[in-house]
């Protein structure tokens, strides 16, 4: 009797000292639910973090949703059905120039260039960008990043985008099956791997590059509330680590080899497609070579947003950027 008791105690006691570390791995799983604004190889350094497991190194579970535009992605961090946001910054600067008080701040940047290609109903191997004058294009959301940034372009070189046939009443999400539909549609921005796949069905016909046109500016970027950054500094730092970690790859391997670190992302799509689409983001300079967000940058976002008659005022750099962790995570890692 006595030697069962003896083992009764042994069993229980190992048992007890299991327990604190059976807490400790529960309380150390992080879940970070992230709200995308749309799913396109555009954001290929968080994929390649998400399925080469670099996430998973820091102890963090991605939940991942696609919000189908800023606006969403923006209500999902408001009512706190999301953490993070990845969307354009534009987003951001609206609620800081709408003084909301548990405010989102912009805490790494991910793209430094529009990721949208203009397509065309027609083959145009000589196209400039004078050629839209007149011409009915789908631009995106009013007030949002690819029609914004496409008006800049437009702007810049002439075109009038006053007029009706520079359209924003179509959803950022529908846009190309409302071109596809259309006979009165001359041209829509679509990202990749979209325009390829459009592309290569006979559909279309990629005519320019949004982003080439536009040069470097601030096109998507990570938000959060302050408050979440504030309660979760530790977790936040381990995110954009892991995003960074993403980049390192994609820099430092060849396209076909990306292509497959991304092809768990993309089911249905070919390699080769990935491939080609990492190779055209690569051509246009698009990932951010750190997820530090510029006071310069900021000023010409604003402008851009000033230029689509989209802001009604200045929002603050010092408030609306915290490029604490984003410095931290580049003086690691980049």
């Amino acid at each position: 009797m006595k030697n069962v008791k003896r083992v009764i105690a042994t069993v229980l006691g190992g048992l007890l000292m299991c327990l604190p570390l059976l807490g400790c791995g529960n309380s150390d799983k992080k879940v970070i639910r992230l709200s995308e604004v749309t799913h396109s190889i555009f954001y290929a350094p968080l994929y390649v973090a998400i399925n080469n497991g670099y996430f998973t190194d820091y102890g963090i579970t991605v939940k991942l949703s696609n919000g189908n535009g800023a606006t969403n992605v923006m209500t999902a961090i408001a009512s706190k059905s999301a953490d993070i946001g990845l969307m354009g910054p534009e987003a951001t600067v609206y609620c800081h120039v709408e003084g909301q008080r548990d405010y989102p701040v912009i805490f790494g940047q991910l793209t430094q260039r529009d990721g949208s290609f203009l397509v065309a109903k027609n083959p145009e191997p000589d196209f400039k960008w004078s050629d839209t004058e007149g011409k009915h294009i789908l631009a995106g959301r009013k007030g949002g990043m690819p029609a914004m940034t496409l008006e800049y372009v437009l702007n810049k070189n002439g075109v009038d985008t006053s007029t009706p046939n520079f359209d924003t009443t179509v959803q950022f999400d529908v846009m190309v099956g409302a071109f596809e539909g259309s006979n009165s549609c001359d041209y829509c921005t679509m990202f990749e791997p979209t325009a390829s796949e459009f592309q290569a069905a006979g559909k279309g016909y990629i005519v320019a590059s949004v982003g080439e046109a536009s040069g470097y500016v601030p096109y998507t970027s990570f938000s959060a509330k302050k408050s979440y950054i504030d309660d979760n500094k530790d977790t936040v730092t381990d995110f954009l680590r892991a995003v960074v970690r993403g980049y390192n790859y994609l820099k430092d391997n060849d396209s076909m080899t990306v292509a497959k670190a991304l092809a768990a992302s993309f089911d249905g799509i070919s390699l080769e497609a990935i491939a080609s689409s990492v190779e055209r983001y690569l051509s246009i300079d698009a990932w951010c070579h750190s997820p530090v967000f510029e006071e310069e940058s900021f000023t010409l976002l604003q402008d851009i947003m000033e230029n689509a008659g989209s802001l009604s005022g200045r929002a603050d750099y010092a408030m609306a950027v915290d490029n604490t962790i984003a410095r931290l995570v580049s003086e690691e890692l980049l």
